[in-house]
């Protein structure tokens, strides 16, 4: 069956009912499920009469808009595959993944996509057509198009190429933390499967809710999640530049997203700021506010009945505090899918705590996205929740976490040997991180294999949880640990330059650049402090005795930090080797 059968149906069902929503001009504007499918139709055959045959690699480099939504169903309509490609990538990324797909035809976003993959056609033996989203973008050769100039005068019909499970669907290439990129073959079948497991799991039919997208729909998590959405009749409100996430968020009112943990962790960042900044009286409001929010987001997780009286005290916390915050996120938000990266406890209950529920998971793009979370009762913070209605998950060697199960991916493009890498003799994926269970079945992610540290006392350390305990901090953006072979931990610390600045001219502090201000002693031993304080409680081992701030965000252009801005630890540690010698120096 091909999944894009189990979409378009709701064209029937719905067919005046808003599907994609989106902002042009200033401006919101909708499709219609009926706009959809006419012009899904339409994108269908202007790509068979661009030579597209089933089986054909076609990409999308592009940010979110309507017009990738609406490529990439067509795209499956015809039995292609998608290929779809971060549109932060350069040109070299981006070529590197073309060639190997073989790709003849794609779809690019605004201007600097479009000049990315001219330098690109001119060199390549596969590329024959460019399809560009923006009609403002001036056509440079005769084998460019603009989307809807191409598409406008097409028919409306065509039949959706039937598929197999086991055909692929899309090839979505890993961000490449370590090594070079690896294309996963996900299918029709992972996709299908995935639906179904979320109706299960979770015990949700997503027909009525409007969720944000603000993800990149090149990263599996997106893909999946608006994918879901799609196949239950669901809307979604995209938003391109995800720098405007947050006034999005109160102008399109989601019920749901997915999101990252670093979204919340600077809402929460930012509301604790705020409250430190407020009136005694104030502060005193919140607190007990959020303890009685906690103690009704207890007894909701426990599936258990609320007291009256604790009901009209959440009331009167709700009306005077919570639904300012409610608001800022749009008013509506119930249903948030968190995954990419950890995220700490302290966060999650916060949010609890005011009416937001944040459903932590853990997924791989091998995996088509997740394979564990919270369910809506009896979650635990601090876990990546339960596995998913349908599969399997084991502890092997070193803790490695291993998968079997309808998402697991057929293989990587092109690459047998790594394929068989990926796998154990007995057919069990392996994630490359390392977990556990507690005792109630609820899986805890500790890191990736490969990032978990061994001090040269034997002690070994977990990077990410000591990272996400600084960067909850206000003044800390980045933060990378070092100690693998080293007598004590030490870490680079990129500031958050806008907090500090304020701090700096609080304290009259003049300077012209940050690198000025990251080097006054005033500044380090604020940061040391900061510090100590934010990792007090941990062993003593595992606490930052040095630290480096630097003056400048980790860079994608060089390779710092992956699209979806995770670290690419060894190139950091190698562009900052002598920094980080000088920290270990007697």
């Amino acid at each position: 069956m091909n999944f894009l059968q189990l979409i378009l149906k709701n064209y029937k069902k719905f067919p005046s009912k808003p599907v994609l929503k989106y902002k042009e001009n200033n401006k919101w504007k909708s499709y219609s499920w009926k706009e959809f499918h006419d012009l899904i139709k339409q994108t269908a055959n202007a790509l068979k009469e661009l030579g597209a045959k089933p089986n054909d690699n076609i990409a999308i480099y592009a940010d979110n808009m309507p017009q990738w939504v609406i490529m990439d169903m067509a795209i499956i309509s015809i039995g292609a595959v998608t290929i779809p490609i971060f549109a932060t990538l350069t040109s070299s990324q981006v070529k590197y993944i073309l060639d190997e797909t073989e790709t003849k035809i794609i779809l690019t976003g605004g201007l600097k996509q479009y000049e990315n993959i001219l330098e690109i056609y001119s060199n390549s033996n596969f590329l024959k057509h460019i399809i560009t989203a923006k009609s403002s973008t001036e056509l440079q050769n005769k084998f460019s198009y603009h989307f809807y100039n191409l598409i406008k005068s097409q028919s409306t019909e065509s039949e959706i190429f039937e598929k197999q499970n086991e055909d692929i669907a899309s090839i979505i290439y890993t961000s490449g933390t370590t090594g070079e990129p690896k294309g996963v073959m996900l299918t029709h079948g992972n996709f299908i499967n995935v639906f179904e497991a979320h109706h299960k799991f979770f015990n949700i039919y997503p027909e009525n809710e409007n969720t944000l997208v603000f993800l990149p729909l090149s990263h599996v998590f997106e893909k999946c999640w608006s994918s879901f959405v799609l196949s239950c009749g669901g809307q979604l409100s995209i938003c391109e530049n995800p720098k405007e996430v947050a006034q999005f968020m109160i102008e399109a009112q989601p019920t749901a997203m997915c999101s990252v943990p670093r979204l919340f962790q600077k809402i929460y960042i930012s509301i604790n700021e705020k409250i430190e900044n407020s009136t005694k009286i104030a502060q005193k409001f919140f607190k007990w506010s959020i303890s009685i929010g906690s103690k009704v987001s207890e007894l909701k997780r426990n599936d258990r009945k609320i007291p009256l009286f604790l009901l009209f005290k959440y009331y009167i916390a709700d009306q005077l505090a919570f639904k300012r915050v409610k608001k800022q996120l749009g008013g509506n938000l119930w249903f948030i899918p968190v995954g990419g990266a950890s995220i700490t406890p302290n966060i999650t209950e916060f949010f609890d705590a005011i009416g937001v529920h944040l459903i932590v998971g853990y997924g791989l793009t091998e995996t088509t996205a997740t394979v564990a979370a919270f369910p809506l009762i009896h979650y635990k913070h601090g876990t990546a929740g339960k596995p998913m209605t349908g599969v399997h998950i084991e502890i092997g060697d070193e803790n490695e976490i291993l998968i079997k199960g309808y998402g697991v991916f057929k293989g990587y493009y092109k690459k047998p040997e790594e394929t068989k890498k990926a796998f154990t003799k007995d057919g069990w994926f392996k994630t490359g991180d390392a977990g556990k269970f507690d005792n109630e079945g609820n899986l805890i992610i500790i890191d990736r294999i490969k990032d978990l540290m061994k001090t040269s006392n034997g002690k070994y350390i977990s990077p990410q949880l000591i990272e996400n305990l600084l960067t909850n901090d206000n003044f800390i953006q980045q933060a990378v640990l070092i100690g693998d072979n080293k007598p004590y931990v030490t870490a680079l610390i990129i500031p958050n330059f806008e907090t500090l600045e304020k701090y700096a001219k609080s304290l009259n502090i003049n300077f012209k650049y940050f690198d000025e201000l990251v080097n006054n002693q005033l500044i380090i031993d604020f940061y040391s402090t900061r510090i100590n304080s934010l990792l007090s409680h941990l062993a003593e081992f595992e606490k930052v005795k040095k630290f480096k701030l630097l003056s400048a965000d980790f860079n994608m252009n060089s390779g710092e930090v992956t699209a979806t801005l995770k670290v690419r630890r060894k190139i950091i540690l190698e562009k900052y080797k002598l920094l980080i010698d000088e920290m270990y120096k007697k």
